[in-house]
């Protein structure tokens, strides 16, 4: 049930669209550093995943509501395909959970807000049992927000953190302002609320910080990765074969590249060529038994080496090489053949091209090995995008918080989701042929506030581009195939405020090198400076860490 206005299914996933991720492509480039997955980000003490987490989990029951008819595989979303039939809709919450008490929620969202008592959030309300005053804040500049509500005396009953936001005292903040929810869902108890039950534990295990239960997450394939894509009807047209190696790969792209006919074959490929060469994101324990860090392995180096070659070729269009304009509408427009996104850019450039560019074909290229092999992919976080509910909030607004939150993760194929994802049938949408199509109202009312709260289990559904679905899952198997997962995998860290800066100069470094305005010798001295500011002891903190929290894989 993806919803017109939004990337994919279900709708939340934008917001990783909307922000770190789109930024960095619009900008010109996703850092290797975080072009894998993982986070850093946590409570004060470190780390709260690992040992002993298991104990203050929810019990996991999953949902029999729906069965995909693509079940999740080697870390894959799950996938529907089937057209909306609206009297086969299943109830998810077949009793009210809320008792109608006022709840304040602050969530970020992009676009105009909707206005109070507006149709969708009265609606929604009504099914859920909830009155909820929302204080919707601009997306692009929510950590700035967020780090002044949190720093007041004054914070909403419930609030929305993604894991970007997780630096310095609003780290800290989230372990000293936000509730225990143990006492409501850990173990047996969260069967009160079978949506969030049938969330995935590793989801879970992400929500606590502080050594407690606080986050309700937004579950995550751990398969999911960065994509390449390419205009498979423009390489049809020109008889190119897909690339499956980095030296096929270059050489393919200076035979395409025109740039007396405006055509160029990539964008800035920094997004995935982390994941070609099997550089690693963060801190793992390596073979030989040693913990490193992403930037001091070999895989690192050539990764951007590689991608150094592509804009040295002048096979990179000239405006990602400035960081300037969308990558994504370069892509539609043929200007460059491929494409760097998250898995939302499939379905969202397939149904933009649909009327306009009815030849449009776009397809994701398997990752490949540089060396034309198997690829290593390290595995994404299993969430990243947490609600959390002050620790002042009264036993009442608890459980209409949890009730909202309930109800937002409902899964695919119930009336829950169609509301929350659709609004109202006939105020805010119409079905066409089994697709549920949103009008202006629509458009305008039901954006990300509602999804925001809580996610079912990561799926895909686009009932009126279903093969797109379809492509997604399997495009994610066959990449799960080749996951492995780091060290810290499944649990929510801070590293010390010490070294909050440790990282942060290598991503500009990473933008220069690859552009022909750094030397190599440059980013080697970069590593070195960082082994000697901070960057050993930092080491040792992992250790302990790992030590007393055992390996996320």
């Amino acid at each position: 049930m993806t919803p017109n206005a939004a990337s994919s299914g279900p709708s939340r996933r934008s917001f990783l669209a909307s922000t770190a991720v789109a930024t960095a492509a619009v900008a010109g480039g996703m850092p290797l550093l975080t072009a894998c997955g993982g986070s850093k980000s946590g409570s004060p003490d470190g780390t709260t995943g690992g040992k002993g987490a298991d104990k203050l989990l929810p019990t996991y029951v999953a949902s029999t509501i729906a069965t995909p008819d693509l079940p999740s595989k080697n870390g894959s979303s799950a996938g529907y395909l089937a057209k909306v039939d609206l009297a086969a809709l299943a109830t998810s919450v077949p009793d009210k959970l809320g008792t109608g008490a006022p709840l304040k929620i602050m969530s970020p969202l992009w676009g105009t807000p909707p206005k109070a008592g507006c149709a969708y959030y009265e609606a929604v309300d009504a099914a859920a049992g909830t009155k909820v005053t929302w204080q919707n804040q601009d997306g692009n500049t929510y950590g700035e927000k967020l780090g002044a509500v949190l720093a007041s005396s004054s914070i909403p009953d419930m609030v929305v953190v993604a894991n970007w936001h997780l630096v310095g005292k609003i780290a800290n903040a989230v372990t000293a302002k936000f509730m225990d929810l143990g006492p409501y869902l850990a173990g047996d108890k969260v069967k009160k609320y079978p949506n969030l039950a049938a969330i995935p534990s590793d989801a879970w295990r992400m929500g606590i910080f502080g050594g407690a239960l606080r986050g309700i997450p937004m579950p995550a394939a751990p398969a999911s990765f960065i994509v390449p894509y390419y205009r498979k009807d423009l390489f049809d047209q020109k008889g190119w074969s897909v690339p499956k190696s980095a030296d096929e790969f270059l050489s393919w792209a200076k035979e395409a590249t025109s740039a007396k006919a405006k055509v160029w074959a990539c964008g800035d490929m920094s997004w995935v060529s982390g994941s070609i060469f099997g550089a690693c994101p963060k801190w793992n324990i390596d073979d030989d038994g040693k913990l490193r860090y992403a930037i001091e392995r070999p895989e690192y180096l050539e990764a951007l080496e590689w991608t150094r070659k592509l804009f040295d070729a002048g096979v990179v269009h000239p405006d990602d090489s400035a960081r300037s304009g969308d990558a994504g509408q370069r892509f539609t427009a043929g200007q460059i053949l491929v494409f760097n996104g998250d898995m939302s850019a499939w379905y969202q450039k397939t149904a933009e091209q649909a009327q306009a560019n009815p030849g449009f074909q776009i397809e994701a290229m398997d990752i490949f090995g540089a060396d034309g092999g198997n690829p290593t992919l390290w595995a994404s976080s299993p969430a990243t995008i947490w609600s959390l509910i002050s620790k002042d909030a009264s036993k009442e607004t608890v459980e209409n918080a949890l009730a909202a939150a309930n109800f937002s993760a409902a899964p695919y194929g119930t009336k829950e989701r169609m509301l929350v994802d659709y609004g109202v049938e006939g105020t805010h949408y119409a079905v066409k042929d089994g697709v549920p199509v949103k009008n202006d109202q629509g458009n305008s009312e039901v954006i990300n506030a509602w999804p925001m709260l809580a996610a079912p289990a990561a799926y895909y559904a686009h009932p009126d581009f279903p093969d797109v679905a379809r492509k997604q899952v399997e495009w994610q198997q066959r990449m799960g195939a080749f996951m492995k997962k780091t060290s810290t995998y499944g649990m929510t860290i801070v590293e010390p405020t010490r070294y909050a800066n440790l990282a942060s100069q290598h991503e500009q470094l990473q933008i220069d090198y690859v552009r022909g305005n750094k030397k190599l010798s440059d980013v080697q001295a970069a590593i070195s400076t960082w082994r000697s500011s901070g960057g050993d002891e930092l080491r040792d903190w992992y250790k302990e860490l790992l030590d007393k929290n055992g390996s996320g894989n």
